[in-house]
């Protein structure tokens, strides 16, 4: 039996989903942002087996990953789930399905950083997931003046709020989406991985010489 974290119907709750490899203040950040401006009652990080769209060798396993996104996610507010694995979805578009369906009259909005917004037309049923699910763009940086000519962003640019508005977000009907500025965090999971890597590599004995 799937048991999903507490909820009820005309609750608003952000979807945050990731490898969280590994999780960082950044995601700390998005989350308290999106609490606050989304007026939303519960955040849910939704850690995934791993990305379709990245290369998962390595990758530490969904037990590890859920256990130190719990270390970063203090506030009471956001829980911390595996619901990916457990219902078997590969695709976000899976896992939205099944909670629509799942959870009738409950107000999802989908939360994602403005660096996956540029890549959001890559992903499996995109306008379908646009169409389906109100979303909140957060601010990265690196991502702030290309986040406009992303390929979604155009294409649903007349589903667009106002900044002023995000909180009707969970409200409307889809397709909506919102841009939420906020102060930034510039760490990333990819950069963490790349010093967590060179770290290791520097504490390898060195090679022997040759005769």
């Amino acid at each position: 039996m799937i048991r999903l974290p507490p909820h009820a119907p005309g609750m608003r709750i952000g979807l945050f989903g990731g490898s969280f490899d590994p999780p960082h203040e950044g995601h700390a950040h998005v989350s308290q942002v999106a609490l606050q401006r989304l007026a939303l009652d519960r955040l849910w990080w939704l850690v995934t087996p791993g990305n379709p769209l990245k290369e998962t060798a390595g990758l530490p396993s969904l037990a590890q990953r859920i256990a130190a996104a719990q270390k970063i996610a203090r506030d009471p507010r956001i829980v911390v789930t595996g619901l990916e694995e457990e219902i078997g979805a590969r695709y976000t578009a899976d896992t939205l399905r099944f909670l629509h369906r799942r959870c009738p009259g409950v107000r999802f909005v989908w939360i994602m950083g403005a660096d996956n917004l540029l890549q959001f037309h890559r992903w499996r049923d995109w306008q379908e997931i646009a169409q389906t699910t109100p979303i909140a763009i957060v601010d990265r940086p690196g991502a702030t003046f290309r986040a406009a000519s992303a390929k979604a962003a155009q294409r649903f640019a007349r589903a667009r709020l106002p900044e002023s508005a995000a909180a009707l977000l969970a409200d409307m009907p889809p397709p909506a989406f919102v841009y939420l500025h906020a102060p930034r965090v510039a760490q990333s999971s990819t950069a963490l991985r790349s010093a967590r890597l060179f770290a290791g590599a520097a504490a390898l004995p060195p090679e022997q010489g040759g005769p």
